[in-house]
Formats: structure tokens, sequence, C-alpha cells
């Protein structure tokens, strides 16, 4: 396991921007699911389930990997190139 994958959770993206695009795909597929279901039932069926692989579960899962997505890009950018020391304060600022 890489260092980058350490980083992230089951429910996180690789980025802010991928993540919102990952819930505007997931949003639009349950959307559209709930707007065709009395019309064409057969295919809102074949769109609630991709809506929810897009979001990789439920949308509580993915406001949840968005609260990890935003941590993870807080936590990279509080240590940078300064490493433990930084982050070591940080820790330290947040415990008070």
């Amino acid at each position: 396991m890489s260092d980058s994958d350490r980083d992230r959770t089951v429910f996180a993206s690789k980025s802010l921007a991928a993540h919102l695009t990952r819930g505007a795909i997931g949003f639009g597929t349950i959307g559209a699911a709930f707007a065709l279901a009395a019309i064409l039932s057969p295919i809102a069926l074949l769109l609630a389930p991709l809506g929810m692989v897009a979001l990789r579960g439920c949308p509580t899962c993915w406001v949840f990997g968005m609260i990890q997505t935003v941590s993870a890009g807080r936590l990279r950018r509080a240590c940078g190139d300064a490493g433990e020391q930084s982050l070591r304060a940080l820790l330290a600022r947040t415990r008070r």
C-alpha cells in the first residue's frame, strides 16, 4: 500500500474536484431515476443503482467522504515540506 493510499479512506477521493464530480453524477442519476419513475420505471430501476455506485454508497456516505477528502487536503497542506515538526505543532494547537 502506497502513502497516498494510506492517506485516503474508503469514501474519500484524491481531490475535491473529483469528489464533487462524483456527487454531481450520483445525485443527477438518482434525481433522474425519481423523475422517470412514473414514465419509464425499468430505466429508473437501472439509474438508481448507478447513482449509488457513483456516490460510493448512500448520500450520507458521499458527505462523509467529502469531509474526509477536505480533511486529508488540509493535513497535507499543513505538513507541507516542513514534515513531522509542523504536524506536531498543528496537533499541539488543536489539543489546547
